[in-house]
This record gives C-alpha cells, sequence and structure tokens, in this order.
C-alpha cells in the first residue's frame, strides 16, 4: 500500500474542504461583503472580532482574512487571495512566523498576553502585516483583557488583530468598543444541503437529497458538524448515503411517522399512539428525540396556523406539507399551545426518567387523555350558553367517543368532566340573596371570620399589623404598620362581600392613632391571666409542693366566639370576676 493510500494519510471532510478564500466561504455574505468594501476602500480595522455558534467558520475565516491581507501575489490587501504564494500556504498551514494563533482556553494568563504586548513593537519579518489570531478569547482571565486594552486601542500601523468566540456576552465591553464585530450566522438548512451534494459529488459517493436534509436538520446551521455527520454517514453506508441509514445513524423516527403520532395523539388514539412509538423505539430511536421531534411538529403546526407562509419550506416533502396543513386547521390554538406546554414539561420528564420509554409513554398518554378537554374559554362559554337547571353538557372522552349525556342518561359518564364542569359553574354563580356569615358586630368578630374561612394570610395582617380606628356593621377605619400587602384592601372587602353578602367600606388613615393591634391585646390578656393564676391559692400551694415546677402556659378552653364576647364584655364596664364556670386549665 502507498503512502498516499494509506488509512493515517485520510483528512476528514471537515479539514479536507475547508474554505480557502472567501468565495468558498457559504452563509456568510454579509460579512464578505463588508470585508470587500472595507479592503476595497481601504478601512480596514485594526481589530476584528468574529462571534457565532461552533462550526460556522469563525478560525477559518481569521485565516482567510490573514491571507487576503498579506498574499504577495498583489499590490495590497485583496479580497480574493491567490491562495498559491508563500504566504498564502504558510498562513493556510498555520506556519506562517508573522501570522501567530493562539489558543485562549489554554493560554489564559497575563504572561501569555505579555509576550503578544513585547512582540507587537517589532516589525513583520516577511509579511505585510502581523497578525494575532486568538480563539476563544473569552476564556482570557480579567488581567489579561485588561493588560491588552492599551495596546488594543493603539497598535502599531503593522499589526492587526483577530478575536474569535462563541461567548460574545463574556468579552468586557472595553474590549468589544476597540474591535469591529461580525456576527456569522447560522447556514441555512437548503444552504447546506446543496454544499453537502458538491461534496458527495466530489468524493465519488451518492446520496439521497431527504438524507442530506436529515443531516442538515441535524446540524443546526452549523457547517463542521455537517460534515462531520456526512463523513460518518458515508463511512456507514460504504459510500452510499440513504435517509434510512442517517435515520439509523442519528436514532432520529421517520418525520412521517413523528406527524402519524402527533395526530394519533390530537384524536385520543391512545393504543395507536403507544403501538407507533413502541415500532419507533424498537426501531432504534431514542425516546428523548421522539418527544423533542413531536415538540418541533407541534411548533410548525402552530406556525403554519399562524402564519401559512411557513409550510413553504424545502427541506418538508408535498406529503408532510398537505398533512400538515389539515392537522393546523383542524386543531384549535388552545389545543396546540397545551400540547406545546405538555411536551415541555414531558421532555425534562424523560430525561431524568429511569426508564425513557416508560416515561414517554406515560407523556403520551396524558396528552391523549387531555385532548378531548374543551378550553377554558370554550367551557366557560357553554356554561354561559345553558340555560338554567339544564344538565352539564358531558366532555367528550379520549378516542373520539363522546362521554354519555348529564341527566337521565345511563352513569357510564364522565364523572371527573362532569365534577369538573360542575364546581365551575357553582363558583361562576354569585352570591344569593342568603349570606354565609351574619355581620360581625365587633371588629374581632370580623377577624375572626378571616380565621374561620382559612384566610390566614389577611387574618395574620388584621392581628398583627393593624390597629383599629373606628368599627360599625359593614365599615371600618384602620391605621397600619406599613407591612400590609398593596391588595390588601381588595382581598378583604371580596371576601367580607362573599360571606356576608354586603358591600364594606375600609378606610386606612394613616394620620390617626388608633388603638393597639390585636396581637398586642391578645398577649396583654395573656400576660394577665397568667398574673392572675400564679396569684391563685391553689397554685400557689402546687408551687410550694413542687417548688422546681414553672407556669409555662394558661390556656383557656373556651371557644374562640367565647372569649371575644368576653373581651366584649369586659370593654363594656360588666364585671366578670364573679363567673362560676372556669374554664381555664395550666400547663407546668
Amino acid at each position: 500500500m502507498s503512502d498516499a493510500s494509506a488509512p493515517e494519510n485520510y483528512r476528514v471532510l471537515a479539514r479536507k474542504y475547508r474554505p480557502a478564500d472567501f468565495d468558498s466561504l457559504i452563509g456568510q455574505e454579509a460579512m464578505v461583503r463588508t470585508l470587500s468594501n472595507a479592503i476595497d476602500t481601504g478601512r480596514l480595522a485594526h481589530a476584528f472580532i468574529l462571534t457565532g455558534v461552533r462550526g460556522v467558520g469563525k478560525t477559518t475565516t481569521a485565516r482567510i482574512i490573514a491571507k487576503a491581507l498579506n498574499c504577495t501575489n498583489a499590490d495590497g490587501p485583496t479580497i480574493n487571495p491567490c491562495g498559491t504564494c508563500d504566504n498564502c500556504t504558510s498562513i493556510a498551514e498555520s506556519r506562517h512566523v508573522d501570522v501567530l494563533e493562539m489558543d485562549a482556553a489554554s493560554r489564559t494568563g497575563v504572561d501569555d498576553i505579555r509576550e503578544i504586548i513585547e512582540s507587537v513593537r517589532y516589525a513583520p519579518v516577511s509579511a505585510r502585516f502581523k497578525i494575532y489570531i486568538i480563539d476563544e478569547v473569552h476564556m482570557l482571565s480579567k488581567s489579561a483583557f485588561n493588560a491588552l486594552l492599551k495596546t488594543l486601542e493603539e497598535p502599531p500601523k503593522h499589526v492587526k488583530f483577530i478575536f474569535a468566540t462563541t461567548e460574545i456576552r463574556k468579552l468586557p465591553v472595553t474590549v468589544l468598543s476597540r474591535c469591529q464585530r461580525f456576527d456569522l450566522k447560522r447556514v441555512e438548512a437548503e444552504v447546506l444541503v446543496s454544499h453537502l451534494g458538491r461534496l458527495v459529488k466530489a468524493e465519488d459517493c451518492s446520496a439521497e437529497e431527504a438524507a442530506l436534509a436529515l443531516i442538515a436538520r441535524a446540524a443546526e446551521g452549523s457547517v463542521r458538524d455537517s460534515l462531520s455527520l456526512l463523513d460518518q454517514a458515508i463511512a456507514h453506508g460504504a459510500g452510499s448515503v440513504t435517509e434510512d441509514q442517517v435515520r439509523g445513524m442519528l436514532g432520529l423516527a421517520d418525520r412521517a411517522q413523528v406527524l402519524d403520532l402527533f395526530e394519533q395523539i390530537m384524536k385520543g388514539e391512545v393504543a395507536e399512539a403507544l403501538a407507533t412509538l413502541r415500532t419507533q423505539y424498537d426501531s432504534g430511536a431514542d425516546p428523548v428525540v421522539v418527544i423533542n421531534d413531536l415538540l418541533e411538529v407541534s411548533h410548525w403546526l402552530t406556525r403554519l396556523k399562524v402564519t401559512p407562509d411557513t409550510g413553504i419550506d424545502t427541506l418538508v416533502s408535498e406529503a408532510e406539507k398537505e398533512q400538515g396543513g389539515k392537522m393546523a386547521s383542524e386543531l384549535s390554538m388552545p389545543h396546540l399551545t397545551r400540547a406545546w406546554q405538555m411536551l415541555m414539561k414531558g421532555l425534562g420528564e424523560v430525561r431524568v426518567a429511569p426508564s425513557a420509554i416508560a416515561a414517554a409513554e406515560m407523556v403520551l398518554i396524558r396528552m391523549a387523555y387531555a385532548s378531548g378537554l374543551p378550553s377554558p374559554a370554550d367551557l366557560v362559554k357553554k356554561l354561559q350558553n345553558a340555560p338554567a337547571g339544564a344538565a352539564v353538557p358531558a366532555l367528550p372522552a379520549p378516542g373520539g367517543v363522546p362521554a354519555a349525556p348529564t341527566g337521565n342518561a345511563p352513569t357510564q359518564q364522565a364523572p371527573t368532566a362532569q365534577r369538573s364542569a360542575e364546581v365551575v359553574a357553582l363558583r361562576a354563580e354569585p352570591p344569593g340573596d342568603h349570606p354565609k356569615h351574619p355581620m360581625p358586630i365587633s371588629f374581632e368578630k370580623m377577624v375572626a371570620l378571616f380565621q374561620a374561612e382559612k384566610e390566614g394570610i389577611l387574618a395574620t395582617v388584621l392581628t398583627d399589623h393593624v390597629r383599629l380606628v373606628d368599627y360599625k356593621s359593614g365599615a371600618f377605619t384602620i391605621t397600619t404598620t406599613g407591612r400590609t400587602p398593596n391588595d390588601f384592601v381588595m382581598r378583604a372587602k371580596q371576601c367580607l362581600k362573599a360571606w356576608t353578602g354586603a358591600d364594606w367600606m375600609i378606610s386606612i388613615d394613616q394620620q390617626a392613632e388608633g388603638s393597639t393591634t390585636l396581637k398586642e391585646q391578645h398577649a396583654a390578656r395573656d400576660q394577665k391571666r397568667r398574673e392572675e393564676t400564679l396569684d391563685d391559692p391553689n397554685v400557689k400551694a402546687l408551687l410550694e409542693v413542687f417548688p422546681e415546677a414553672k407556669l409555662l402556659a394558661v390556656r383557656d378552653r373556651r371557644t374562640l366566639e367565647e372569649q371575644i364576647e368576653e373581651a366584649e364584655t369586659e370593654d363594656a364596664g360588666l364585671d366578670y370576676s364573679e363567673d362560676a364556670d372556669d374554664k381555664s386549665e395550666f400547663d407546668f
């Protein structure tokens, strides 16, 4: 075997077909136009920064710029470097003495930048410009960036800086303001498919266009990723790239099957959907990828419904366009958005579940059973349009079979849906003529309503952070300590209206002094009861027998209503000291 055909001399497609000039650089027309005009007019910046996702050509573009500035077959900088002179060939091979490439991921310190600062003062040896290419520049330390700032702002005329990064937001603003920025965009799928087709012919191989479309879609706009996948697909198919081979290699489900699966889910066909999922899983499809594909279908159908022009896509077959258009017209926007939300939640569950396929099946089952439920807006309309006393309309069950109607129909109906509709209808009814509670005659009894109705937040605010100024039936004035919620008054009015059936007037007067808070009143009452208990002869005798005993608490066995009535009686000036029924108990 000759050295030329030796396996160790093989170069992967991503390196073999790396662009050597701007004409072979695909998908970055805006940047090429800007650089071309800058070179033609002599308005070259002293520092460039190239940003974009991985594999779109940042480092390659940096080398092309270096060749364009230093090509010796032109009188000056040119947008079309020859690629054959000594400077062009040595730059392409990363061995030019005046074009220095540095990986900031491995050389992050200020000492590495100090070497650049000390070397910029010297003129280039053989090139027109001395060029410094720093890849992954966002990895430099803060001190390294600070050390570079002065040189980056005022470099010698023979020095050019070219930075490349995937994390442009991690760069200091002081660096960005000194550079001319170029955002390299993701390469469109159609452009990638055309590019891959040319490379397949150059490699004397064959590939189906659908297979190349799958590779372009999986690459997500990265040229390097698409070439790596194509290299793998050619090896997988021994020179012939087919759609089925690529799907098996990538672990993808058939897009037509994914559309069928989504349609089965939205129709509530649980058994058919589970069978389709299991078939894809047995064929090697990853459950995470299947859920992700369903998410893409949900997004695509939603866009089809909002903007029908979305269906004009060269990567989508005519059958898919027809099926997708029909589905988009039949499904409502609430159903599509609900499917998106359930799939988003399900995707996280499938990723962390011990059994991915089991989690994916549970996601599909939930979606299928939810597909027959109406949207909240539809449910409200049904309830509003239903005559008084009429039966609640039954909700469709999964599988497209309607549930039995309510009323005198058999009991084989959807009880959960019926109960839910009844609850909604109950909550929608306005308060009747019979209030739930009588009008409280005191502020303390009114606060007791909030405690009895489990409105803990409002009850705490009224007890701890409110001082009463004036109270009468249906209206009261308070002053607050500044710790009340912004919507406190509105919520309190709504609750009192629902419980008493009357409209309440609540005023806040911060200038008024007000009485002590209920919390302070309760504390004073407890302290008084504690002192009275310690003066009790029986308690004193008990403490003499057990000198180490301590009175921990005095608990009142009366109800809250009885305690409030006693407090109101004491406030009215009545004597309660002759009460024969003492309901206090002590904790020692």
